[in-house]
């Protein structure tokens, strides 16, 4: 690691990309139809949306975009049909690289995806030839203005985070898993605990360091996928030098 959180590592430009709000809700309102069409508008019954819409309440979304988002789904409001895809692949150096994509044409955006893969030295692989280099985890960030650390370790860790980290400069970097991502939601709420950001991510177990060359590269690369209309979220095990952080 380069000094820097490993959530910050695996979302690289995120804190650009995610402050754009509108970005951030389209990207839950997708995945929120999605779970909703697949496994049914209760999100009780339905582990996949009661996360999702756990994510965008903890990222302040209207009750009102919640709703219409699980009818589309369901089929009760009109509404485009997504299909998931997730591709799998590395960039340059052997950076494993995970894109997850809602899209309306997968002939559309396949071959865009590989298109980028290939232009920035890299290539897209089978299925599952890099998803298990990642354990999918949950986590929010609070600023330190917040809550004291002694609140929030109390707090989150009562209601099942599995670590809260300081190494950030301005906020606590809570980690749990899936599983208790909407219990420590609530823990937060309850308490009266904002967030700056909550999602549920991958998180690899070994990271990748590179030259300042090939970095750049992956960094492009990074930036390229995430910008792609489809995309809902890139991970990849690069370890972002600190200096490539403050301006990414």
């Amino acid at each position: 690691m380069s000094g820097h959180s490993k959530w910050s590592t695996i979302k690289h430009k995120k804190g650009a990309a995610d402050a754009k709000r509108g970005k951030v809700f389209t990207r839950i309102l997708k995945e929120m139809t999605v779970a909703a069409r697949l496994g049914g508008g209760d999100p009780i019954g339905n582990p996949r949306l009661r996360a999702a819409v756990a994510e965008a309440k903890a990222n302040n979304m209207p009750k009102d975009n919640i709703e219409r988002a699980i009818k589309r789904g369901t089929g009760e409001l009109e509404g485009a049909t997504y299909e998931e895809i997730t591709y799998e692949g590395y960039g340059p150096g052997g950076v494993a690289i995970i894109v997850e994509a809602l899209t309306d044409n997968t002939n559309r955006t396949t071959p865009e995806i590989r298109h980028m893969f290939e232009k920035h030295g890299g290539n897209l692989g089978t299925p599952g030839s890099v998803k298990f280099q990642f354990e999918k985890k949950g986590y929010f960030a609070v600023e330190k203005s917040a809550a004291s650390e002694d609140k929030l370790m109390e707090v989150a860790l009562e209601a099942g985070a599995d670590d809260l980290q300081s190494e950030d400069a301005e906020v606590f970097e809570i980690y749990t898993t899936p599983d208790n991502f909407e219990p420590v939601r609530l823990a937060l709420e309850t308490n009266k605990i904002p967030t700056v950001e909550a999602k549920l991510g991958m998180i690899p177990a070994n990271y990748v360091s590179l030259d300042e060359a090939k970095s750049k590269s992956v960094m492009r690369l990074l930036e390229m996928l995430d910008d792609h209309d489809d995309t809902q979220n890139v991970w990849s095990n690069f370890d972002i030098p600190a200096e490539m952080m403050e301006t990414a």
